[in-house]
């Protein structure tokens, strides 16, 4: 089986798999559950200066679901642990005596000067914990107070407090970024010239989940009023994949280690994440949603997919998809993809006649000699993918390469070196000859 041992800019773990600073990190006894399920490592949900902040007492999450009322996104107002310092230290130092073997971060959200910086960095690092991530991406109630996303959003200080945490942390140092930017490189370069030794993406994104529609009113809310939150969970993931690829594939700063999170809810997300550029993950959302035994999940399936693909250890898939990522004035406009309807597993249902009838290129057939039957014509089809997007059946309709003849929209001729199109097992017009 494929070594899921991971080593995280020099911090060990056993797998690559850990839990997001968050509320499934607040307290040991969290912890400790986690680390009997089998998770890698955790990242201490975000320190501060004491005395502690005050979190609502109301309700500080709201969700988007999908039609089978899955979640597919959190919303959160919770701040940074509201339980005193002393009491997480002495129970981070006690998880890292009890679980040597695991990866134990400390996350910080600290004010900008250096003097606060002096005083707890070696304070906190005495508990004998791996290292540090640095909060600079909340975006609700820290970040109105001058930390956080308001840390994150600019890259000077970004370096600033990376530079600082540096000179006096004697363990790794990593820098959590918010998604709530224009552009995610300059913070991320910034870390690197702070000296930082890995970033850490997405936080969560500013957001506000809809309102009450009795009231009228934000929800959730707390005693009438609301405030915008962070969002997170499955869909989020693109938004993240999107950052993380940049990072990884720009020139200022592929070299530095990745630390992917953002929507992480089975071992394809966590390839997903990997093969972009990422050399571990973190996870929050799918942990809260269905608890810590997602790991099981999470370990069989990665393992499982490196064995199939010949990998011995993680750290062969991380960054094997980031060649593939370019800016689209590079793609090959020479090359031509149709769709194909697979008639053995159509169950006409008609869903890629209408949306491309109505909202594409009206390519796509509805009747046969009086029959509800659904077919490809060839001249019109833009390869554009909305029918496999919207089908409902697995590998119904698939896209395949044009590779002999002439693309009936430009007159262009059209050759490859695979096989003919034409005779593709899935080419309905192949199938009834």
């Amino acid at each position: 089986m494929a070594d899921l041992t991971s080593k995280f800019a020099g911090i060990k773990s056993p797998n690559p798999f850990w839990l997001a600073s968050a509320p499934p990190t607040d307290k040991a006894y969290n912890v400790n559950r986690a680390f009997e399920a089998g998770w890698g490592g955790v990242v201490w949900k975000t320190l501060g200066e004491d005395p502690p902040i005050v979190n609502v007492s109301g309700p500080r999450y709201g969700a988007i679901y999908g039609n089978d009322r899955r979640v597919i996104g959190f919303n959160n107002i919770e701040l940074i642990t509201d339980r005193p310092l002393q009491v997480n230290l002495d129970e981070m130092r006690q998880i890292k005596k009890d679980w040597p073997d695991r990866a134990v971060i400390a996350s910080v959200m600290l004010p900008m000067n250096e003097g606060t910086w002096a005083k707890y960095i070696p304070m906190i690092e005495d508990t004998g914990i791996d290292g540090f991530e640095l909060n600079f991406g909340c975006p609700h109630g820290m970040s109105e107070r001058g930390m956080g996303a308001a840390v994150g959003q600019v890259p000077e200080y970004i370096q600033m407090a990376a530079e600082w945490a540096k000179k006096y942390a004697k363990t790794p140092v990593i820098v959590k970024l918010t998604p709530n930017v224009t552009n995610i490189l300059p913070p991320a370069r910034a870390a690197v010239l702070g000296g930082a030794d890995a970033v850490s993406l997405i936080n969560t994104i500013n957001s506000i989940m809809r309102v009450n529609y009795d009231t009228l009113t934000m929800y959730p809310s707390t005693d009438g009023m609301g405030s915008h939150g962070g969002y997170c969970g499955p869909a989020v993931k693109p938004i993240a994949l999107h950052m993380v690829a940049e990072i990884a594939r720009n020139a200022d700063t592929h070299s530095i280690p990745i630390s992917g999170i953002g929507g992480i809810s089975n071992w394809r997300d966590a390839v997903d994440f990997l093969a972009l550029g990422s050399s571990n993950v973190q996870v929050c959302t799918a942990a809260m949603v269905y608890g810590f035994k997602i790991i099981d999940d999470l370990t069989d399936g990665l393992s499982n997919f490196l064995d199939e693909k010949g990998m011995a250890s993680v750290s062969e898939l991380v960054g094997k998809a980031v060649p593939s990522v370019t800016e689209w004035q590079h793609l090959n406009l020479n090359y031509i993809e149709k769709a194909v309807i697979d008639q053995d597993l159509c169950i006409k249902c008609g869903r890629c006649h209408v949306a491309c009838e109505d909202t594409s290129h009206q390519a796509i057939t509805h009747t046969v000699d009086g029959d509800r039957h659904f077919e490809v014509i060839d001249a019109e089809c833009v390869g554009c993918n909305l029918c496999v997007s919207v089908c409902p059946v697995d590998s119904c309709i698939s896209m395949v390469r044009l590779e002999h003849g002439v693309d009936p929209r430009t007159g262009r001729a059209v050759v490859g070196d695979k096989a003919d199109w034409t005779t593709h097992p899935n080419n309905p017009m192949r199938k009834k000859s």
